[in-house]
């Protein structure tokens, strides 16, 4: 790794241990540059979702360092890397009736003034084609509209910032592929253009095959693999989960995987 890239990385893990509950994850290591889309892929109880409770800062490290935009991750206070690192939950519900603005508006409230939360708020969601949710009860819609005001809390959380990190958690696996695929656009387009960082934590491979650049394996609670997705093999995949696959390749040049019943006949 050069000098530059060290100076400019968003998070970086060297050797990083957690523990959760009687087991032990890890040791994790790899490097966030900005803009960068990045998938986590792995079985079931692999660790994939402890990771992200690493990162996000609900788990500490048994050992190792964790870095994130030159500091280690634990001494930031929380109002300043709320600033930095967003998190999209798995789950979009809320805990009452609260209005769609107010939910929006909730990814500010680390900062103490703020005169422009209202037209961030209108912003952030028409940037997730929830503007016309504006004025409704959270409680009173559906999961696909839920998931599009949460999008738009997050989009207001990083709004005003470059180069910070966006950890999304399967956020999209009970939606129609129609809008998975149109929510995912307006993540990808979102931080493209601050230069965020994603890290996804995903079950769907073809997702991660063609939306990310990077795809990070994990299996009995270790990072197993680090690759740039072209150099992904049905091989590679095939051991990550323990499974037969098929695949096939898109006139664009993209594979396809789905699980096959029968493996292919040895030449």
């Amino acid at each position: 790794m050069s000098h530059a890239q060290q100076d400019t990385h968003i998070l970086s893990l060297d050797r990083v241990t957690v523990t959760l509950g009687q087991r032990t994850f890890g040791p994790f290591s790899f490097v966030i540059q900005p803009g960068e889309r990045i998938a986590v892929l792995g079985p079931s109880g692999a660790g994939k979702s402890t990771l992200l409770k690493l990162l996000a800062r609900e788990l500490v490290p048994l050992s190792g360092q964790a870095i994130f935009c030159q500091q280690p991750l634990k001494d930031w206070a929380l109002p300043d890397l709320s600033r930095r690192r967003a998190i999209l939950p798995q789950s979009h519900e809320v805990a009452f009736g609260l209005p769609v603005d107010l939910v929006i508006g909730l990814g500010r409230v680390a900062r103490m003034h703020d005169p422009s939360l209202a037209s961030i708020v209108r912003q952030a969601a028409e940037q997730a084609c929830a503007a016309h949710l504006l004025g409704r009860r959270f409680d009173t819609l559906s999961g696909g509209e839920k998931a599009r005001v949460q999008m738009a809390r997050v989009f207001a959380q990083l709004w005003d910032v470059e180069q910070g990190l966006l950890l999304v958690d399967e956020p999209l696996a009970a939606l129609d592929p129609g809008l998975q695929f149109s929510l995912m656009e307006a993540i990808y387009t979102f931080a493209a253009n601050r230069g965020h960082a994603i890290l996804a934590i995903l079950h769907d491979i073809n997702q991660a095959l063609q939306g990310f650049e990077r795809l990070i394996f994990i299996k009995h609670g270790a990072m197993v693999g680090d690759y740039h997705t072209p150099h992904v093999t049905l091989p590679l995949l095939e051991a990550l989960y323990n499974v037969n696959l098929a695949a096939a390749v898109t006139e664009d040049g993209e594979m396809i995987v789905a699980p096959s019943l029968k493996r292919k006949a040895v030449a």
